[in-house]
């Protein structure tokens, strides 16, 4: 048995993060055991665990998800931990031991300070200290702004950068804790300061100083000796300043470092009072460089320039060893594509996103400290030699975050869309969740941050990073009456109430709650999500209280198609049906966090208004006859997955999406709000293969179409590069905007089938309902969840369907096999494992799985092959040898030549046509033959 990711509040090692209600949690694994029968949490003052503060005893209900330690953690403490756990088989095992350490108290030596210099000059600000006798640990606690990094005797401390991150610095500040290794005699201690976020270039409203105009520092250097006494060592007047070697820096410039710079003047301080929210532990996952990529090509463009291929749209900078003569100055420029086979950036704006270095000569380690860039090119100017591509690193960096799934299928264009999603998550996932990370942007919008969040939180362990952006939205809440704003954190930007966006206060947290399976987060979020949904009402109260909402503005299906301007940015969906659809969506949401709180008033009252907002939107969005008044794809799709759907208007409800889809030739128009449920909603209301259709579909627009023209993220536009390599537009056109790369939320709860179960979250039972197509043929998944690692593949051959699927320990799987009799369902069971009974439900079997390793086998009541109908277009029954033969004698032969064939592409809008009105029976009979046709 083995025991192993011990984490606290999702974090592993947690070093002065906010550890107020710390909840662990472990995986056990690699053991023949079944369920955990008993476990033992024990928590020591010391790594021998000879004080020990917390014993649980052996115990039954222990929770390995979500165990909430009921004890009251001293400040500034290194904790160690360890589980034992005993199995239903009586194989018992104990776990590594982990540690956690706690943050400061509250009360603080150190002041705010700031150099008493140009506010222009990139400072450093710094203290020489004694130490005189022998030291048993030393922490820095501290901050600076707007970014930082600390540096003990000249040498970098961590691994982190751009600290402190970005969140609502007007509300909370956070700081870091660091282990410092300080010697006896004299040591240095030093923040590096850089203009960042806080008061550089940044925004779309104010364009600078958005927090403030001085950079400054805090913190408290604790040294604590072996003969018991301590020191602190606080930020002070008696602290001075000096330039460091970046002249200039900002995130939307970038950062012009010069080694040769005479750092030698030296400034005083003084103290300060920044406009900043009260010093809190941080909350944010450590900003680390998670991988490391060389470039595939050096390039000598038509236009002379010398550009480096990243081979990936990455995030982060580039890095490289010094051999360039003293006095060289290069510049490094970076971009998304190329154009014309040159060197491009124009789609950043007016980022200028430039690195500039000024040699000195001697060798030494080269990157930015203050900035990140978004690209995958790099132009070299100024290079004295050769340039050897080899010489150059790229450095991808994200907020830490595990990456948990990873999905491969038959088809290597929807393998390299999946790893494209998972990449623009990489590049936007860095302290926010920001809509690009590469123009005069990069920002976090509530919208991208929601849609994409069904998604992040499979590809990869958010439960910290959305922690942390959860407190940042609930404090620009607090100062918006309960609306949240269209970007989080606010800096100064105009913009709140739009539905869709303002669901990240409600999807966020609900979404992570099922992948996690922790209270914690709805506990934290609660008052944040109740704020969002009474903002709603209020404005629902404010007209008529009709229970719809129907007033301000609205984004809602951005960037759809279907809009009245080509190429425009408003859809074609009322923008009331979807805050209406939204305000009973997050309603329902808030009703079931209530509940799972135990707050029983709340769920009845959110509960009640959900069911009033439902018959309100029905009633004022459906006729009588069950027809949806909103003729649009993306309105469909709503009210089919948020359940809006009356009873008696489903099947039209469905065939009006059929329809949607035929008049756009089996295209989809969707927008933000409609992309991310499309495929979802088709899936579970029985047109499986037209999800798979647009999954599938190389031209525009669809999702595959952007891999054939070589992305390797997700772009912001269905066209951001168009057919002859050229990008569409600078106006707004990032190539790395992963809210469309909401697909892969479908490749895993559709496509592969699992889905964590709403009662039982964070996967202690699972969903497992895969949906096979025969357009890719086989697909499997390796899911490494809260509970432990699940597997599912699928393969479709020789007519035949296999399905194998793992269940980690102490968890249960409710397996769905599609199209299946369950007297023909084949069933191996690795050993130990128990078969289990099969139920036949309607079409479909259904399996209660036990831990274990399981395949099944059978040839489906279905047919898995491309299915021809009457609502084929035309182009696809010509292709095939049988359905053209039927369409031939049925019908061209009957009717001879159509006009207008372009215009009704599909043979149902050529049989009910001006010059045909075929009769009904006879359109079936050719549909019931085409559904034949191999």
């Amino acid at each position: 048995m083995k025991i192993s990711k011990l984490m606290v509040n999702r974090l592993t090692s947690p070093l002065g993060f906010d550890l107020t209600s710390p909840s662990l949690s472990y995986v056990v694994s690699g053991t023949e055991a079944k369920t955990q029968k008993s476990a033992r949490i024990l928590v020591s003052a010391d790594e021998d665990f000879s004080e020990v503060v917390y014993d649980s005893g052996v115990r039954e209900d222990i929770d390995r998800l979500d165990f909430e330690l009921p004890i009251e953690l001293m400040p500034s403490t290194r904790y160690f931990w360890k589980v034992q756990v005993w199995g239903d088989n009586g194989e018992e095992g104990e776990s590594e031991t982990a540690w956690f350490e706690t943050a400061k108290d509250d009360s603080w030596v150190g002041k705010w300070i700031s150099p008493k210099a140009d506010k222009q000059i990139q400072a450093s600000v710094y203290r020489d200290f004694t130490v005189d006798k022998p030291v048993k640990k030393a922490r820095m606690y501290g901050v600076g702004l707007g970014i930082y990094e600390l540096y003990l005797n000249g040498e970098k401390q961590g691994d982190e950068y751009l600290l402190p991150g970005l969140h609502s610095y007007d509300a909370w500040m956070q700081y870091q804790t660091f282990e410092l290794d300080v010697k006896e005699g004299t040591n240095r201690i030093e923040f590096m300061l850089g203009d960042g976020w806080y008061k550089g270039k940044f925004g779309l409203s104010k364009k600078q100083e958005n927090y403030g105009d001085r950079l400054a520092c805090i913190g408290d250097l604790v040294i604590w000796f072996e003969d018991g006494t301590t020191m602190t060592v606080g930020t002070d007047t008696q602290w001075k300043a000096r330039r460091n070697k970046v002249e200039s820096s900002g995130i939307y410039p970038g950062e012009h470092y010069n080694a040769m710079m005479d750092v030698s003047e030296v400034f005083e301080t003084e103290e300060i009072s920044p406009l900043v929210g009260p010093l809190t532990p941080r909350l944010s996952p450590r900003i680390v460089v998670n991988n490391r990529l060389k470039p595939v090509e050096l390039i000598h463009t038509p236009a002379g320039e010398t550009v480096l291929d990243m081979g990936q749209n990455m995030v982060g900078w580039i890095t490289f060893t010094n051999n360039q003569p003293k006095g060289t100055k290069l510049l490094f420029q970076f971009g998304e594509i190329l154009q014309d086979g040159n060197f491009y950036n124009d789609n950043l704006r007016k980022a200028e996103a430039e690195f500039s270095y000024i040699s000195n000569g001697e060798p030494e380690e080269v990157r930015p400290h203050f900035t990140f860039y978004g690209f995958r090119y790099v132009k070299i100017s100024g290079w004295t030699g050769e340039v050897n591509k080899d010489d150059f690193t790229g450095l991808v960096i994200h907020s830490e975050m595990t990456e948990l799934g990873n999905i491969e299928t038959g088809d290597p264009l929807v393998n390299r869309l999946f790893l494209n999603a998972k990449w623009g998550q990489k590049g936007n996932f860095l302290d926010v969740p920001t809509d690009c990370p590469q123009r005069d942007e990069r920002m976090g919008w509530t919208g991208d941050a929601q849609i994409f969040s069904g998604t992040a939180c499979y590809n990869m362990d958010t439960y910290a990073f959305y922690t942390k952006y959860g407190r940042d939205v609930y404090s620009e809440q607090l100062k918006l009456n309960g609306s949240v704003p269209d970007v989080v954190p606010l800096v100064n930007f105009e913009g709140d109430g739009s539905t869709a966006w303002g669901e990240a206060a409600t999807v966020i947290p609900w979404n992570v709650y099922l992948h996690y399976g922790k209270k914690g987060i709805l506990r934290r979020q609660y008052a944040s999500m109740k704020a969002w949904v009474d903002y709603m009402k209020e404005q629902d109260d404010k007209y008529g209280s009709k229970r719809l909402w129907q007033s301000g503005f609205h984004y809602a299906d951005w960037l759809a198609l279907d809009g009245r301007v080509e190429g425009g940015v408003y859809g074609a969906t009322d923008p009331f049906l979807v805050s209406s659809a939204y305000y009973y969506y997050s309603t329902d949401i808030v009703a079931k966090a209530a509940k799972v709180l135990g707050n029983e008033e709340d769920a009845v009252k959110y509960q009640t208004l959900a069911e009033e907002i439902k018959a309100a939107f029905q009633e004022e969005y459906f006729t009588k006859t069950g027809r949806l008044s909103v003729d649009t794809m993306t309105a469909y799709v709503m009210s089919l997955f948020m359940g809006l759907t009356p009873e008696g208007a489903y099947e039209r409800t469905c065939k009006g999406l059929l329809n949607k889809l035929k008049e756009n030739n089996y295209h989809l128009c969707t927008g933000f709000v409609g992309t991310p449920y499309l495929c979802r909603a088709l899936s579970d209301n029985g047109m499986n293969d037209l999800a798979y259709h647009l999954l599938m579909e190389k031209g525009f627009p669809g999702w595959l179409y952007e891999v054939i023209m070589g992305a390797t993220t997700v772009w912001e536009r269905w066209n951001s590069v168009l057919p002859n390599g050229k990008i569409s537009g600078t106006e707004m056109n990032s190539l790395n905007h992963y809210a469309y790369g909401s697909i892969v939320e479908w490749m895993y709860r559709d496509m592969i089938g699992i889905c964590p179960a709403e009662g039982e979250p964070g996967f202690r039972k699972a969903v497992i309902a895969p949906k096979p197509n025969y357009v890719i043929g086989w697909a499997k998944c390796t899911l490494d969840t809260a509970s432990g690692t699940y597997k599912v593949s699928w393969e479709l051959k020789d007519k035949k369907l296999k399905f194998c699927v793992t269940v980690p320990f102490d968890t249960q799987a409710k397996l769905v096999l599609p199209d299946a009799d369950a007297g023909s369902v084949e069933v191996k069971a690795a050993e130990g494992c128990s078969e289990a009974a099969k139920v036949q439900a309607g079409k479909n079997v259904e399996i209660e799985l036990a831990p274990g390793e399981y395949e099944f086998t059978y040839e489906p009541t279905a047919p898995y092959r491309k299915i021809y109908s009457i609502y084929s277009p035309v182009e696809d029954l010509m292709e095939n040898e049988a359905a053209r033969k039927i369409v031939q004698e049925d019908f061209f032969d009957v009717y001879g030549r159509i006009p207008f064939v372009k215009e009704t592409p599909v043979l149902l809008d050529l049989a009910n046509g001006p010059f045909t009105q075929m009769p009904y029976e006879k359109q079936a009979e050719i549909d019931a033959k085409l559904r034949q046709a191999e």
